[in-house]
């Protein structure tokens, strides 16, 4: 049987992603900083987009913000080709609801927050030795540092660093104990017995019983079974104690001080401020270019301006580029104030308060408020950060599940594992409270929670068990 090429006709709807839409969702998805950054970026590879903040004088019709609604009636192409500067430029937004900022009000950032990272290990400990008298074994030194991991260790033996550059044994323990002598206490261990006794020795406790204690009893300490180690000792449990308080002070990481991440700077996208019996959201667009069309170029796309078709033509195409881009940034900005006075709304207990009137809240509660999809809340409030009356908080840090309570209403999780930290931070440390008593402690309180909830919000709090709490004395 023969093929045949035939035409047909078929009608299909599909979801298509237009330029301005990406636009759009690249934009609600930066925080402040970055959008700073996209901003400027535009500005530099689009030569119609100028900043109109430093022009007191411009007009407000030069400050573009267009009417994206005509602009799909009539076609985005056919808008440009008409080559109507002025008709382009004649509907703003002025007709939107204007955006409270905090543009004239807030200070600029303070010269603190201008810091540069802060130094690793590797050049702490550098820097020591060179502003005391560099070692004659200086390379062997060095390659003692260069096996250093990030909380403070050497992680080659003795033989592995002598074999790198042909060096006695004795050499390289010499070349360790340099290190050893250096900040932080406990840098240039082998082993943690060794880091907590360098830090001992370093605070002039050698004959205390915490040495031995680390010498001879470290496994058994990390068991807590001090009965044993008080009849091999043959000590009171008190002293042993009071060795323990001394073990727990000691950094059995090091190294962590400078290995840590560099200093992270938060600039609120939005900030909370109490107006009379209610409360302000201001979107924070303090540094952010006033997007408007060049005066210039706008002359320019008008039919008698006499330049080329070519030139028309590029014109054309980032004249469409800047409108979608100012449409997007304006709407950006009026969308995360909608979910900024939604979000406090919902937790204006919150906001008077603190973390103990947090409310439960998903997203869905804010995306039926706003009449929005749930989608976009979400890009909302991933890495943007709100300034309220208790502290800066990352938008979704409002967003919890629920615990029932006794009167029938729910308690957000996060009061939920503030009430475990307060009960725990309050406990006798002779007896610590178990998982199972801190959740009859909070069903009396009407909280209706299990023992294994308990025990996975106080992981998450980086609480120890009550074994590990336990005080002895």
């Amino acid at each position: 049987m023969a093929l045949q090429q035939k035409l047909t006709q078929r009608l299909s709807q599909r979801l298509v992603m237009t330029p301005a839409l990406q636009m759009a969702i690249k934009l609600l998805q930066l925080n402040k900083l970055e959008l700073e950054q996209t901003l400027q970026q535009e500005m530099v590879e689009n030569p119609i987009l100028e900043d109109g903040a430093d022009d007191a004088s411009a007009d407000a019709e030069e400050r573009v913000e267009e009417e994206a609604e005509d602009a799909e009636a009539e076609g985005e192409d056919q808008v440009v080709d008409t080559f109507d500067a002025d008709a382009i430029f004649e509907k703003l937004f002025d007709s939107q609801p204007s955006i409270p900022n905090m543009r004239e009000e807030r200070e600029g950032p303070s010269f603190e927050a201008t810091l540069t990272a802060a130094p690793s290990l590797l050049d702490h400990l550098m820097w020591q030795l060179e502003m005391t008298e560099f070692p004659d074994n200086g390379e062997i030194v060095q390659a003692v540092l260069g096996n250093l991991d990030d909380d403070g260790y050497v992680r080659a033996s003795v033989e592995e660093v002598a074999a790198m550059g042909g060096w006695m044994p004795l050499e390289v323990e010499r070349a360790i104990a340099t290190v050893q002598s250096l900040d932080p206490p406990g840098v240039g261990a082998r082993d943690l017995a060794e880091c907590l006794f360098l830090q001992l020795e370093h605070l002039g406790l050698d004959d205390d019983p915490a040495v031995a204690l680390v010498r001879d009893h470290l496994e058994a300490v990390k068991a807590y079974r001090f009965k044993e180690i008080a009849r091999a000792m043959h000590i009171r449990r008190g002293d042993i104690a009071e060795a323990m308080e001394i073990i727990r002070a000691l950094n059995p990481k090091p190294g962590q001080v400078f290995s840590g991440e560099s200093p992270r700077y938060i600039i609120p996208d939005v900030y909370i401020t109490q107006d009379g019996d209610g409360w302000l959201v201001a979107v924070n667009d303090d540094g952010l270019p006033k997007l408007r069309v060049s005066r210039l170029y706008r002359r320019m796309l008008n039919p008698d301006s006499g330049i080329s078709a070519e030139a028309v033509e590029y014109l054309q195409e980032k004249l469409r580029s800047a409108l979608w881009l100012i449409k997007s940034y304006g709407q950006r900005q009026r969308t995360i104030a909608k979910v900024a006075e939604s979000i406090v709304s919902h937790q204006s207990a919150f906001m008077e308060h603190g973390v103990t009137a947090l409310r439960p809240m998903i997203l869905r509660d804010v995306a039926e408020d706003i009449e929005m999809h749930e989608s976009t809340v979400s890009r909302v409030v991933n890495g943007k950060y709100m300034h309220t009356p208790q502290g800066i908080f990352e938008m979704r840090y409002f967003f919890h599940s629920g615990l029932g309570h006794a009167s029938g209403s729910e308690v957000s999780s996060v009061s939920v594992k503030e009430k475990i930290r307060k009960l725990i931070e309050a406990e006798d440390s002779a007896k610590p409270l178990s998982d199972a008593a801190v959740a009859t402690n909070l069903g009396e309180g009407g909280l209706r929670i299990a023992r294994r909830t308990v025990a996975k919000y106080r992981e998450e709090l980086h609480i120890p068990a009550s074994k590990a709490r336990r005080r002895i004395g």
